[in-house]
């Protein structure tokens, strides 16, 4: 692969604020996309059983829960893989 035909890595700072604002847009950015949306099904997957395991009388956040926490996990795993793609 020559020179002309690489892409230049996007900046981690870059990816970092796609995946917090969007859930797998981080890792769309650096080009693992499969990964992206596999975060985004277990999102989704562990909102609804958390949703589906909690009463009304829980806050949004906590009828979330579950999903919200593999979105956290997501962020840094993005950032991560983004620095090493761009600082290699």
């Amino acid at each position: 692969m020559t020179t002309a035909t690489m892409k230049k890595p996007v900046h981690p700072y870059l990816v970092l604020a796609l995946a917090i604002l969007f859930p797998g847009a981080g890792h769309v950015a650096i080009g693992q996309a499969g990964r992206g949306l596999i975060y985004i099904f277990f999102i989704v997957l562990f909102a609804m059983l958390s949703y589906a395991t909690t009463t009304p009388e829980h806050s949004f956040l906590g009828r979330h829960a579950g999903g919200l926490f593999v979105w956290a996990l997501s962020i840094p795993d993005a950032y991560r893989r983004a620095r090493l793609a761009h600082f290699t």
